[in-house]
Order: structure tokens, then sequence, then C-alpha cells
């Protein structure tokens, strides 16, 4: 098996393409926080209540809205 001038740095340049896009994906990913793992926290009812409360009343502002219209 005899290969080329041409087929060689073809191989190169793959070899060197699939190193480089490795290592761009890599450090794109690095941005990315990772869940962590162990016993999940507890949710504080208080923040929950208010957020709710908070997304009932844009809903209600909502509906008033397109009512008025």
């Amino acid at each position: 098996m005899d290969l080329s001038g041409i087929e060689v740095w073809i191989i190169i340049i793959l070899v060197v393409g699939i190193i480089a896009s490795n290592l761009a994906v890599l450090k794109y990913s690095a941005r990315f926080k990772m869940p962590q793992f162990g016993a999940p926290k507890k949710p504080n009812s208080d923040n929950n209540a208010n957020s709710i409360d908070k997304a009932e009343s844009a809903t209600d502002n909502n509906s008033e809205t397109k009512e008025k219209n």
C-alpha cells in the first residue's frame, strides 16, 4: 500500500482538523455550569409563594389588557 503525497497531506489535514474542532468544543463547553450531584436543596416556601403570586398577577394583568382592547 503506497500512499502518494496528496493522500498523506489529506490525512494530516483531517487529523489536525479533528483535533482543532475538539479543542474548540471543549473551550465552548467550559462556560456551561454542570448540575451539582448530591441531595437536592429544599425550596424556600416563602420565595416559592412569592413567585406564584407574581406569576398570577402577571397573568391577571395580561387578561385585563386583552379585555380593554
